[in-house]
């Protein structure tokens, strides 16, 4: 299955682009889609560990089922004042 990945702030400069396409094994996870990222990207391994996860923009958890076509946005942490 292939799902779009959008990645924000530090994690969009990390890995040198906003999005991309990932090609997952059906019945994939988002921490499998993450731990694909991390082998993929090495410099995005140590932010994928605080980032949050929405799938076709609804938060979900890092055990959260995938599906052909879906769109997998990763936040960072953020912070202000």
């Amino acid at each position: 299955m292939k799902v779009r990945v959008r990645l924000f702030a530090a994690l969009r400069e990390a890995a040198g682009m906003a999005q991309m396409e990932v090609e997952l094994p059906s019945q994939a996870r988002v921490q499998d889609l993450m731990d694909s990222l991390a082998l993929q990207y090495p410099a995005l391994r140590s932010q994928l560990d605080f980032v949050r996860a929405a799938v076709n923009r609804q938060y979900v958890s890092p055990t959260a089922g995938l599906r052909d076509g879906d769109e997998v946005a990763l936040v960072p942490p953020v912070c202000g004042g």
